[in-house]
């Protein structure tokens, strides 16, 4: 089993979720990550409204994948299994693996997702950076807004290749800094490291989509999806904001606020990408 790596503001939305608080249970009891709207204006601020942006981020990322009927898919960092779910309602004779490195998550999940549709689900606590899984064993590997929390990119990358059938699909979605704002970012990041990791823990946000495209070149894959939907995901950052604040966690919501004008600003995008894993030999 995998060494325990307990987030601190997973610590805070389990206990929420342990105590019966309503709120936290419709914005977080599925999906923990951003969400997406098609129409920005048209986000009514409302924690339905946001519980069905999170699906729908979810839905794009796994689109991004290709996937489709009768698959064998994992899904790192799979939080309370939430992707899973919803591939699980979409799809059929999936064989549906989801990991994470927090067994409490873990736990949710389970109690939570249930097989239909001739579906087979299990959940593994294992290192995304050391997947317990044999070579070419997956169709889709997908890693939605968790892949800055790995203690590495490029091994990450390296075990979702190898765990990959050629031809098979790597999709995520990460927090990517323009290239030239970097050094800003490494500036500021000597500043407020202390904070992040008191609030989100282990966040690696110097990846920028170059680095992902070099990357991406040196571990077998190939580039096949680029899309920024920073302006879909914008309404996110007010909502959790407001939510932090009610539940006691100021902290948390300044750095929300940090990361929310980050974004507006364009330094650093919201991007969806998916690659192709080609045969080494």
């Amino acid at each position: 089993m995998a060494s325990q790596v307990h987030l601190p503001y997973f610590d805070q939305i389990l206990a929420l979720l342990k105590d019966q608080n309503q709120e936290a249970i419709a914005a977080f009891g599925r999906h923990v990550h951003w969400g997406y709207w098609e129409d920005p204006k048209r986000a009514d601020g409302t924690l339905p409204d946001f519980a069905n942006a999170t699906e729908q981020l979810s839905r794009k990322v796994c689109d991004a994948g290709n996937i489709t009927d009768g698959l064998k898919i994992l899904d790192c960092g799979c939080g309370f299994g939430g992707t899973i779910a919803s591939l699980n309602e979409r799809f059929s004779n999936l064989e549906l693996v989801g990991v994470n490195i927090d067994e409490r998550q873990l736990e949710r999940a389970r109690s939570q997702v249930q097989p239909l549709n001739q579906n087979a689900i299990s959940f593994v606590c294992a290192d995304a950076c050391n997947l317990p899984f044999e070579d070419n064993s997956f169709d889709v590997v997908l890693a939605v807004e968790c892949i800055f929390h790995f203690p590495s990119r490029e091994t990450f990358f390296q075990e979702a290749h190898r765990v990959l059938k050629p031809g098979g699909h790597l999709a995520i979605c990460d927090f990517v800094p323009l290239k030239i704002s970097l050094p800003l970012m490494q500036f500021l990041d000597k500043f407020l490291q202390s904070s992040v990791q008191k609030t989100y823990g282990l966040v690696q946000s110097n990846f920028s989509l170059s680095t992902y495209q070099t990357l991406a070149q040196t571990t077998g894959f190939i580039p096949r999806i680029t899309e920024d939907i920073t302006r879909n995901t914008l309404p996110t950052y007010p909502l959790v904001r407001q939510l932090c604040r009610q539940n006691g966690a100021a902290e948390t919501a300044k750095i929300t606020a940090g990361a929310e004008l980050v974004s507006k600003l364009g330094i650093t995008r919201y991007l969806i990408l998916s690659f192709e894993a080609i045969d080494p030999y």
